[in-house]
């Protein structure tokens, strides 16, 4: 009962996060410059092609035998919903400059505190994180899979017409110690793991 609550506030809170990225409009995520594109060249939607996306991904892990939980599901369905109906509801990019620098630069640190909750319940990774850790499991240096996964997934973005900027590199050098942080105060122990436990991530 304290997991399925956590998991799903930190999955919407990841889509609003990432509408605020969207919305700031000085450049994308690396997946989602992918997202992003792909909607602009399909009646997609940004969060739509997210659910799509993850929905192939899911059918990867499947086919590769990786675990997958009810987060993993969770994260296909729910992320995408949650960008959707933020951009939606606030249905224009600002036309202030300070407004939309600061939803650039505060967007990353929602998705990290989001993937903090989501991620800190252990109850399964998203699929985008799944194929990188089945490829991992095949002999993939984990971090040589997660570069060349979003590496492609980026250059395909930017050649259909995704959002690349500033905003883009910050995302990229805030994520990784924005999450660490954000896991190591919201997740929640397993058996035997002291709160805060980051036994069920993969190494780097």
């Amino acid at each position: 009962m304290r997991r399925i609550p956590r998991l799903l506030f930190g999955l919407v809170l990841f889509g609003v996060g990432l509408a605020m990225i969207v919305r700031g409009d000085y450049g994308l995520p690396p997946w989602d410059v992918f997202h992003q594109g792909l909607s602009l060249k399909t009646p997609l939607t940004i969060g739509t092609a997210i659910i799509v996306v993850g929905a192939v991904l899911l059918i990867a892990m499947l086919w590769l035998r990786e675990p997958i939980g009810i987060g993993t599901i969770g994260n296909v369905l729910v992320i995408g919903l949650s960008l959707d109906l933020t951009l939606l509801v606030f249905d224009q990019d600002p036309s202030n400059v300070v407004v939309r620098v600061a939803l650039t630069v505060a967007g990353p640190l929602v998705v990290a505190v989001a993937t903090g909750l989501y991620l800190g319940v252990h109850l399964g990774p998203g699929p985008r994180d799944g194929i990188m850790t089945a490829l991992a499991r095949r002999g993939v240096t984990l971090w040589k899979a997660r570069l060349g996964i979003e590496a492609t997934a980026f250059v395909i973005g930017v050649i259909l017409g995704g959002t690349v900027g500033w905003g883009t590199v910050w995302f990229l050098l805030v994520i990784g110690p924005a999450v660490q942080r954000s896991m190591g105060r919201l997740s929640l122990p397993l058996s035997g793991e002291t709160e805060g436990g980051l036994s069920g991530l993969p190494k780097s």
